[in-house]
C-alpha cells in the first residue's frame, strides 16, 4: 500500500468546516491511498480509520458526507466499500498548510477562571480556528498567549483546548479546557446533552405562536457547500438537529428569540430558523440581508439599511452557558450581555416598535 502526502494528518472540525475565504470550488488533494491488491471489501470509514490513527470514525465520516472522500477521482459516501487498486484521496477546500498555533497577542474577555478550565466571551468577527485566509489572529491563538505560562497547557494538543465552537460573526460564551481530564468530563456533557446553552438572535417576521420545536436534519446544501440546508427527520441525508425557541420581544417585523439546542450542528439555527421563513436579521448567507418584512417606502428601505450598517452580522448571541465543573462537581451557569452593535440594533427595533405604535 502507497500512502502519499500527510499520512498522519488529523481529520480536526475545522478542517472539515467549510472556508469563508476562497471558495472558488477548487479542491486540493491532502492525502492518497492506493489499496493493495489483496484487500478484501470494506467500508471506507472503516478503512481509513485503521490507516489513519489520528482521525476518528466520526470524522471520517463527516470528511465523506461533506464530499471530501474520493474514490477513484469521484466522491463516495462512508458505506463505500473499498476494493483492491481503488485510489483514495482526501480533498478538502484549502491548500495545505503548517497548522501550528502560535500564541498572539490578542486581547481576551475571561469570564471565569481557575486551575482546570476557563469560560471567554468571544467576540463577533472573530475566528475560532485558523484556517484558509485567516492563518492567525484566530481564538486559538489568543488563548495561547493567555496560557503561554502554564507549562501543562500544549495548544497544539487536542486532548486540551476549546470543547465546542460558534461562528465566526456569532458572539458570545465558550468553555476551555486547560486539561485532559476537564476536556474528556465537559466533551461528554456536551455530547449527553447535559450543558446548558442559549442563545439570543432577532430573525425577520413575526411569529404566531410564543414558542415552537423545530426538528430537521442538517446537511451540506447540494447547491452551496458554505451553507447547510435542512432535511426531512427520517431521511438518511444529514445529520439529526432540533432547535426549542421562545419569542423574547415582538417589533413588528422583526423577532427577538431565545434558542435552545439539543443539538450541535453547524449553522443549526440559522438554517433551522430560515427553513420555517424566519432567517436571522442580516445574516447574509441564508437571506437575512434582504428585506423580509415590513413597508415599501423609502424611509423604511432607509431604516433596514441603516439597522444592516449597525450591526453588520447576522443577529446571534451567545448568551448563556452551563456546565457541571469536572473537578468539583458543582454546576457552573454563566450569562453574557449583548455586545454594542446587537445592544444598539435591539434599542433601535425597541424605540421604532414604540414610534409605529404612538402614530397609529
Amino acid at each position: 500500500m502507497s500512502i502519499l502526502l500527510d499520512d498522519d494528518i488529523e481529520l480536526t472540525d475545522d478542517l472539515l468546516e467549510p472556508e469563508e475565504k476562497g471558495a472558488d470550488g477548487q479542491l486540493y488533494e491532502h492525502f492518497r491511498i492506493e489499496v493493495d491488491r489483496g484487500q478484501v471489501p470494506v467500508r471506507i470509514d472503516k478503512f481509513l480509520a485503521e490507516h489513519q490513527p489520528h482521525s476518528s470514525r466520526n470524522r471520517i465520516q463527516k470528511a465523506a458526507d461533506a464530499g471530501f472522500i474520493h474514490v477513484n477521482g469521484s466522491p463516495v459516501k462512508s458505506n463505500y466499500k473499498v476494493r483492491a487498486g481503488d485510489i483514495v484521496t482526501l480533498m478538502l477546500d484549502r491548500p495545505h498548510y503548517d497548522t501550528t498555533i502560535e500564541p498572539e497577542d490578542i486581547p481576551l474577555e475571561v469570564v471565569y477562571e481557575d486551575d482546570d478550565l476557563m469560560v471567554i466571551n468571544k467576540p463577533a468577527g472573530m475566528v475560532v480556528h485558523p484556517g484558509c485566509g485567516n492563518f492567525s489572529g484566530t481564538l486559538v491563538n489568543a488563548i495561547a498567549w493567555h496560557l503561554k505560562d502554564l507549562a501543562s497547557y500544549d495548544p497544539n494538543d487536542p486532548e486540551v483546548g476549546l470543547v465546542h465552537r460558534i461562528d465566526k460573526d456569532t458572539s458570545g460564551l465558550l468553555v476551555v479546557a486547560k486539561t485532559p481530564d476537564a476536556k474528556t468530563s465537559l466533551g461528554k456533557q456536551f455530547f449527553n446533552k447535559t450543558t446548558h446553552r442559549s442563545y439570543n438572535a432577532l430573525v425577520w417576521g413575526n411569529f404566531v405562536e410564543d414558542e415552537g420545536r423545530i426538528e430537521g436534519n442538517i446537511g451540506r446544501d447540494p447547491k452551496d457547500r458554505l451553507r447547510m440546508d435542512v432535511f426531512p427527520p427520517d431521511s438518511e441525508t444529514g445529520k439529526p438537529a432540533v432547535t426549542h425557541y421562545r419569542v423574547l420581544e415582538r417589533y413588528g417585523y422583526v423577532t427577538l428569540v431565545e434558542c435552545i439546542l439539543e443539538t450541535g450542528r453547524t449553522h443549526q439555527i440559522r438554517a433551522h430558523m430560515k427553513h420555517i421563513g424566519h432567517p436571522l436579521f442580516c445574516d447574509e448567507r441564508y437571506g437575512g440581508c434582504e428585506i423580509r418584512r415590513g413597508e415599501r417606502t423609502a424611509s423604511y428601505k432607509a431604516y433596514i439599511q441603516n439597522c444592516f450598517k449597525l450591526c453588520p452580522r447576522q443577529v446571534l448571541h451567545a448568551k448563556t452557558l452551563g456546565f457541571v465543573h469536572p473537578a468539583t462537581g458543582q454546576q457552573m451557569d454563566f450569562t453574557s450581555e449583548w455586545p454594542q452593535d446587537m445592544a444598539a440594533l435591539i434599542g433601535k427595533w425597541r424605540n421604532y416598535i414604540k414610534f409605529k405604535e404612538y402614530a397609529d
